[in-house]
């Protein structure tokens, strides 16, 4: 733990004038890659994009049109034009970086939280919640003040700023003045598991949290969703006996692969993280922790490559890299093994034979496993989706606005012929069926129904909800309202044309089979 004082934090002097725990020797420059910042659970960027050039707008809404463009070529799709015309998502002055998701866009966002927390089920994470602010004592406990002070914000009570407030009281301390709004959970997980004690039979636990995150990205970098300064990540930190490290791993890479496939993004490639210059621990527990992500991704059977000197100043980690619809490389995923947070908060759980359970190695010895001792957890961190900010705006590129149906921001148009009583008075009992709050319902079903029984031509109303990206639009007249059923275009879903004539209770059964599958 860190056992000096500092007067101010953070300052970009004071950050200027920190010195590294350890130095690494240099990387030759023969061996140097090209790099990408990333977005795990505490590295400073959340992204993996290139910066925009200087003097162009980042923040305000879509980049203007291209100048010239040949009919043979088409504009590859940006998130920011199509978040605008489909109204998923606004920004503002007020708070650079940070998205206001208006409510289509919080739809995509919601589906996406859903689907890791049925996920969680699967790989046995179980969600907890965590405060947004700590002290600054924290930040220096867990070595970020020294390592990462500049990406962070600082929040100070207006009771501890203002010249004219009344002096502490003897409850308060200097502790008390200054605080540090989280840029990641990992802290915050290491007080939960040092909460209770812990056995070797408690572990592996895998803490999740979707907490929002802060980190003070420079304003011109700033670009739609991809970077911010404010964002959500599927966060999530196991804590495991050594002997489980490569396990876990393997596991949390099955977890990113079913993710993807799910989504329909890939191909991805693979790459490990190695020793930073700046860094804290040990050289031997760097190369412990190094050939055990080796390890495991040999064992993995994916090809991976290696990318020296850009893993996290406390562990080596794996990246998965993506490349959106621009040919643009960005890393989402991550798995990062530390040993040093562990020590930093003094973890551990109770263990037999505690010499060889910290070292990975087993035992029969009936002598040695009577003896129980503290063994130090090994703390693996892992994000699969990354930003779920920046995963959104890869997917509207991805996808051009037309979403699959679980996904989707408009899942249903119901569409009437004309404005009658009978027509629209069915379209809003249908619109009640599919969502489930007819009466008789318990529970709804989260779908997104809308309604046009607007005076317009049932042409345009047709093509009003195609270009809105309605996966199913449903046709209501004279005819559906007489015989209770409903006119169906799914060709958006199945591929190929197809209309048909069904019962509304039919056709929310055929969402639900079809939602559930995730298509």
């Amino acid at each position: 733990m860190l056992s000096r004082r500092i007067a101010r934090w953070p300052s970009h002097l004071l950050t200027r004038q920190l010195r590294p725990l350890q130095r690494a020797p240099p990387i030759p420059t023969q061996q140097l890659q090209l790099q990408l910042r990333s977005c795990s659970s505490c590295e400073a960027t959340p992204a993996g994009q290139a910066t925009p050039p200087s003097g162009k707008p980042t923040e305000s809404g879509p980049p203007p049109p291209p100048e010239t463009s040949s009919p043979e070529t088409k504009t590859p799709p940006d998130h920011r034009t199509i978040g605008l015309h489909q109204k998923l998502f606004t920004t503002s002055p007020y708070s650079p970086g940070s998205a206001f998701f208006l409510p289509a866009g919080t739809r995509i966002f919601n589906r996406l939280v859903t689907f890791l927390r049925n996920q969680y089920v699967r790989y046995g994470f179980e969600e907890v919640i965590t405060p947004l602010i700590y002290k600054k004592d924290l930040w220096a406990k867990s070595g970020h003040l020294e390592n990462y002070a500049q990406d962070m914000y600082t929040v100070t009570g207006a009771r501890h700023t203002s010249p004219f407030t009344t002096p502490m009281t003897e409850e308060e301390d200097e502790s008390d003045r200054e605080y540090g709004l989280k840029p990641m959970n990992c802290p915050g997980h290491c007080l939960i598991f040092s909460s209770q004690k812990r056995s070797y039979r408690d572990l592996p636990i895998r803490y999740a949290d979707f907490s929002p995150l802060h980190r003070n990205e420079n304003t011109g970098s700033l670009t739609g969703l991809t970077r911010v300064r404010r964002f959500h990540q599927d966060d999530g930190h196991i804590f495991c006996r050594p002997i489980q490290i490569e396990d876990e791993i393997r596991k949390s890479l099955d977890f990113v692969k079913h993710t993807y496939s799910t989504l329909g993004l890939g191909p991805y490639r693979l790459t490990l993280s190695t020793r930073p210059d700046q860094y804290m621990g040990s050289l031997e527990d760097w190369s412990q922790a190094e050939t055990a992500l080796r390890r495991a991704l040999d064992a993995s059977g994916t090809l991976w490559t290696v990318n020296p000197g850009d893993g996290a100043f406390y562990g080596p980690k794996i990246d998965i890299v993506l490349q959106d619809s621009h040919g643009k490389e960005h890393q989402t995923a991550t798995i990062q093994l530390d040993f040093q947070l562990p020590k930093r908060f003094e973890l551990e759980y109770i263990a037999p034979a505690p010499e060889l359970e910290q070292k990975g190695e087993t035992t029969t010895d009936p002598e040695l496993l009577a003896n129980y001792g503290p063994v130090r957890p090994v703390m693996i961190h892992r994000a699969v989706l990354g930003s779920v900010e920046r995963l959104m705006a890869l997917l509207i590129e991805h996808y051009d606005g037309k979403y699959p149906l679980w996904l989707s921001p408009n899942q249903i148009r119901i569409i009437t012929v004309n404005s009658s009583e009978p027509v629209v008075t069915w379209a809003e009992e249908v619109r009640e069926k599919l969502l489930g709050i007819s009466p008789g319902d318990v529970t709804p079903t989260h779908f997104s129904v809308d309604v046009d029984s607007s005076t317009r031509t049932l042409p345009a109303k047709a093509a009003d909800a195609v270009g809105a990206g309605a996966c199913v639009v449903v046709t209501i007249g004279q005819k559906e309202a007489v015989g209770r059923n409903v006119s169906v275009d799914m060709s958006a879903v199945t591929g190929k044309q197809e209309r048909k004539v069904m019962r509304p209770e039919d056709l929310r059964a055929w969402m639900e089979e079809n939602v559930a599958a995730h298509r």
